[in-house]
C-alpha cells in the first residue's frame, strides 16, 4: 500500500498539481466503488481515501474484496462494504445508491466499461439526464503547457451533429469546474477547409454557428483544425490560420471514437502524458480507471470528478448543474 509520504511525492512536480491542490479544501466525494475485486482497483479507491478525495462504499462481493485487500496488504477496515455477489449486481447496486442517496459519484473498479455503463445508461433505472452522456479525458502531456482535455474517445462511437453538441457542452463545463473560465475548443477533422467530402469538417462549422447562436455556451469554439493547428501555434502561422483557438486550445474535440481512440493512446504511450478519465451528463460523475494508470492519474481522476461536483454545487456553474444533480 502507499504510505501518505510516498502518495505525495508522486503527486509533486506535475501537471496536476494546481488540480490536486485546489481539491484539498473541499469535503472528500461521497463515492460508490463498483466490484474492486482486483488489487489495482482496490488500491486506487484506498489510495484516493487517504488523499481524501473520496469517502469510499465498496460494492462488491465481501468476502473477495476482504481477500482481495489482504493478499495486497491494504487496510480497508474503516470502509462500508455493500456486499452483493456480482459485477451486475453491482453496477445496478451503486446506481441505486445515488438516486436513494447520499452517494455523490460512481468509481470503476475491476467490472469491464461496458458494464457499469450499461446500467448508468438503463431506461428507468439509469442516471441518464437530458444530455448525451459522453466522456472526457484530461490529460497531463509533458510537452504541453497546460492540461488538454480530450473528448470522446471511450462512449460515443459516431456521434451526430446534436450528440456533438452536448459532447462540447460537457467538456466546457468540466473545464470552468477546473478554473478555465474561458476555454478554448478545437473540433478537430483531418482539414481546415469546410468541404462535403469530408463530413466532420461540415459538422465543426456547424458547431461554431451552434456558438455563435448560443446554442452551446462558456467557451470560444473553431474549426475545423487539424491537430497539428490545434496545438501548434507555428503550425496555424505557416497555413495563415486566424484565430483565438489555433494553438493554444484546452479542449480537443474528435470527429468519432476511433480518431478520439487513436489520439489518446498517442498521448499516453508516445509522448508519456497521464490522462484521467471522467464520464459526463449523468446525474453524477462517472470516475473510469485502468490497471495500467499511475497514482497520479488515478488520485486526478477522483479529483476531476470532485472538482466537478463541487462546481455543480454552485451557482456560478449553472450548465453542469443542468447536467446532474448530487440532490437526486
Amino acid at each position: 500500500m502507499t504510505n501518505g509520504t510516498n502518495l505525495e511525492a508522486q503527486l509533486t512536480g506535475h501537471a496536476y498539481d494546481d488540480l490536486l491542490n485546489r481539491c484539498r479544501v473541499l469535503a472528500p466525494l461521497v463515492t460508490s466503488v463498483v466490484f474492486p475485486c482486483e488489487a489495482t482497483a482496490l488500491a486506487g479507491a484506498v489510495e484516493a481515501a487517504h488523499a481524501h478525495l473520496i469517502t469510499p462504499t465498496l460494492v462488491g462481493p465481501r468476502n473477495k474484496i476482504q481477500q482481495v485487500a489482504q493478499e495486497a496488504g491494504l487496510n480497508i477496515s474503516t470502509f462500508e462494504i455493500d456486499d452483493v455477489p456480482d459485477a451486475h449486481t453491482a453496477a445496478a447496486k451503486a446506481v441505486e445508491s445515488v438516486t436513494a442517496g447520499p452517494t455523490e459519484a460512481l468509481m470503476k473498479g475491476s467490472l469491464h466499461t461496458d458494464e457499469l455503463m450499461a446500467a448508468v445508461v438503463a431506461p428507468g433505472t439509469g442516471l441518464r439526464t437530458s444530455r448525451r452522456i459522453s466522456h472526457a479525458f484530461v490529460m497531463a502531456v509533458p510537452n504541453y503547457p497546460k492540461p488538454l482535455i480530450v473528448t470522446d474517445a471511450v462512449v460515443n462511437i459516431a456521434p451526430s451533429l446534436d450528440d456533438k453538441r452536448d459532447i462540447c457542452q460537457n467538456a466546457i463545463d468540466l473545464a470552468h469546474s477546473l478554473g478555465e473560465k474561458v476555454p478554448k475548443v478545437a473540433i478537430l477533422s483531418a482539414v481546415e477547409d469546410v468541404t462535403t467530402r469530408i463530413p466532420s469538417t461540415i459538422d465543426a462549422a456547424a458547431l461554431c454557428k451552434m456558438a455563435d447562436r448560443g446554442q452551446i455556451t462558456g467557451a470560444l469554439l473553431d474549426g475545423p483544425l487539424a491537430m497539428d493547428n490545434a496545438i501548434s501555434f507555428d503550425a496555424a502561422k505557416t497555413k495563415g490560420l486566424v484565430s483565438a483557438v489555433a494553438g493554444d486550445a484546452d479542449i480537443l474535440v474528435v470527429p468519432n471514437i476511433e480518431a478520439g481512440n487513436i489520439l489518446a493512446k498517442q498521448f499516453i504511450f508516445l509522448a508519456n502524458a497521464d490522462a484521467a478519465g471522467v464520464v459526463l451528463g449523468a446525474r453524477v460523475p462517472v470516475i473510469l480507471t485502468s490497471r495500467a494508470d499511475s497514482v497520479r492519474t488515478r488520485m486526478a481522476s477522483c479529483g476531476v470528478a470532485l472538482l466537478l461536483a463541487h462546481a455543480c454545487r454552485s451557482a456560478s456553474l449553472v450548465g453542469a448543474c443542468r447536467t446532474f444533480s448530487l440532490d437526486g
